[in-house]
């Protein structure tokens, strides 16, 4: 039986990952490891939760999950203001939350990664790490920097002989978080989230997503993009009423 360890996972996206994650049979523990306990409705059986700050300098904690085959990290946080506003102290801050721990993480499951045994890892990073904008720039910065370290580690790894990868989610704007401040809702979450696990492969390295809402007919529209070895594999498009597959497979034309 499989076990698997979800840091941040007590709420928003690393919450429905962790429920989705437990309801599959094969899967017999989910860990998970946040700052903020887990609330009482949104209990399982097979959660086993430990709370933990990211910003401390002892990272012994996570030697107890060396038995896992699965590592999600969605940890982190943003505070979206023009940089002339933003206090300092924001800076170290943003770093020591959001792109230090996953890099740290990583780094106590790197064995696992660089072994013959099927190890999946996936961070969730930021389209904001893709792209220059007004009010994002050191959020943007923290995501930017994680980007460039997972296409950086996946490289090491190909090149060793390894066919574990590490898979980059770089979300948009998604309903059902709590990263402005909302509330956790895993119906919303959960219209990509299943999709995202079922296409999780090792030899996946990114994947894009952007939910946006209709104002005429409310209904939320999720595109994901999946990227393997650089060539666009799948483009989805679901609508929340039918979960309808509109667009199906594209390839980028060889060179």
């Amino acid at each position: 039986m499989r076990k698997a360890l979800v840091v941040g996972g007590a709420n928003g996206i690393g919450l429905s990952i962790a429920t989705e994650l437990a309801k599959r049979t094969d899967i017999e523990k989910v860990y998970i490891v946040d700052k903020s306990p887990l609330s009482e409705e949104f209990a399982n059986e097979k959660f086993e939760v430990h709370q933990f700050n990211l910003t401390l300098e002892d990272y012994s904690i996570f030697d107890k999950f060396q038995d896992v085959d699965t590592l999600m990290i969605t940890a982190g946080f943003g505070r979206l203001a023009l940089f002339k506003d933003m206090d300092e102290s924001m800076i170290p801050l943003s770093f020591n939350v959001n792109t230090i721990p996953v890099m740290r993480i990583i780094k106590r499951f790197y064995h696992k990664l660089e072994s013959q045994q099927d190890f999946y890892c996936g961070v969730m990073v930021s389209i904001a790490g893709f792209m220059s904008s007004p009010f994002f720039s050191i959020y943007a910065a923290t995501k930017a920097a994680l980007k460039v370290f997972i296409e950086s580690v996946n490289v090491e790894l190909l090149k060793a002989g390894s066919t574990n990868q590490i898979l980059n989610v770089s979300p948009g704007s998604l309903k059902g978080t709590s990263f402005t401040n909302g509330k956790t809702d895993l119906s919303v979450t959960d219209l990509w989230l299943r999709l995202l696990l079922r296409k999780w492969r090792k030899r996946t390295t990114s994947i894009y997503l952007n939910m946006r809402k209709s104002s005429k007919r409310y209904s939320s529209v999720i595109r994901m993009i999946s990227v393997r070895r650089g060539h666009i594999r799948m483009i989805i498009k679901l609508n929340q009423e039918g979960f309808n597959i509109i667009l199906g497979i594209k390839r980028n034309r060889k060179r």
